[in-house]
């Protein structure tokens, strides 16, 4: 079978190919939240050996991709300041602002630090003591008890010279919005595993039953995704809607609760815009009352700048699940890793760029 060799496992992985065949009598949708989730399934070709009528909806789980555009551009003016050190992972660098990016800044002058973990920026802040700093804390759950660990030790070291650029974002809501769009095609979903280690899953047992919509943690690894997929295809050729746990080797129910307390701690929830989505209401967390001296939009006075999405650029409706790269008028010709119109196509976790990787530029030839 074409891809196999992908698979640590190529026998167990036929024979979930050959359950998940067997399952279906019928055509599904399934969205997998994560866009760690995509890549799996993009480069090792699991849309193209699943059953004629099941298709993956690729989700909103790119927190890059689902940064604002108005974010970005506040980072982008924060940045370019000169009494500032402007602290990102590397997959923020090239992320498009309305007119430029973190990397042409730091080739203009601006002190722009990639780091590894978001203590290294409290560290440089106690070692620059003269010098704003500056750390970009975006994510869903998953990366929110790391941001918020920053933020009370810097409370805890009297460092008035760390801020933090938030922009935390939350599965839940954005599956609720996905299931109540008129749009939808949605059946079932793949939950994104690694945010489950954080806040378990009981923020999803309302979902599944408000909706009877079947949710199906899984992990990361292609037969992490294959079993996940499978779950999901039995449960609604059984017209079942059930919460189930296919990564118990890293998620727990009640999820990590230490983790939960500091984000608690740190985070209130707010209404939260997702680029190319628009506003989900209750979807993000900001900085709590307690640590808003820490808050980066309000030391730096940016609140005011908005932005307007570029016209060319579909990566919202590709957010979505709407519609595939390809279906961008502007894929592989106008937008390309070199010369990005959206994040999607400069994410380590983006749809496009996974799709711009490994040659899926074109809608697939009927046989």
């Amino acid at each position: 079978m074409k891809y196999l060799d992908e698979f640590s496992d190529p026998e167990l992985a036929g024979r979930l190919l050959e359950e998940i065949r067997h399952t279906v009598t019928q055509p599904w949708g399934i969205m997998e939240v994560c866009g760690g989730q995509t890549h799996t399934i993009i480069r090792n070709g699991i849309d193209q050996l699943l059953p004629d009528g099941v298709e993956l909806i690729h989700g909103p789980g790119c927190p890059v991709c689902v940064t604002p555009l108005e974010t970005i551009d506040r980072a982008l003016a924060i940045a370019a300041r000169p009494d500032v050190i402007f602290c990102s992972f590397g997959d923020m660098i090239r992320v498009p602002g309305s007119s430029t990016d973190l990397f042409r800044i730091k080739s203009e002058g601006g002190d722009i630090r990639i780091v590894y973990s978001p203590l290294d920026a409290v560290k440089l802040a106690q070692a620059n003591p003269n010098k704003q700093v500056v750390f970009f804390g975006i994510g869903f759950e998953t990366t929110a008890p790391a941001n918020a660990m920053t933020v009370t030790l810097a409370k805890q070291m009297g460092l008035d010279n760390f801020s933090l650029l938030v922009s935390h974002v939350l599965v839940p809501p954005a599956i609720r919005a996905i299931m109540d769009s008129p749009s939808r095609r949605v059946q079932g979903f793949l939950a994104a595993g690694h945010v489950c280690t954080v806040m378990g899953m009981s923020e999803y047992v309302p979902l599944v039953e408000q909706y009877h919509v079947p949710i199906v943690v899984t992990g990361f690894e292609p037969l992490d995704v294959l079993e996940g997929i499978r779950r999901v295809l039995v449960q609604l050729e059984e017209g079942r809607a059930d919460l189930e746990n296919a990564y118990p080797r890293a998620v727990q129910p009640e999820g990590n609760p230490a983790a939960q307390a500091v984000v608690r701690d740190v985070f209130t929830t707010c209404d939260r815009a997702w680029r190319g989505i628009g506003t989900i209401p209750q979807s993000g967390w900001k900085l709590s009352d307690a640590y808003a001296d820490f808050d980066a939009e309000l030391r730096f006075e940016v609140t005011d700048i908005v932005a307007e999405e570029s016209g060319l650029c579909r990566s919202g409706e590709v957010l979505q699940g709407l519609i595939k790269p390809f279906d961008c008028e502007a894929f592989g010709k106008e937008c390309t890793p070199r010369m990005p119109l959206g994040a999607p196509m400069v994410s380590s976790e983006g749809a496009c760029a996974v799709y711009y990787q490994f040659r899926r530029i074109a809608a697939p030839v009927s046989a």
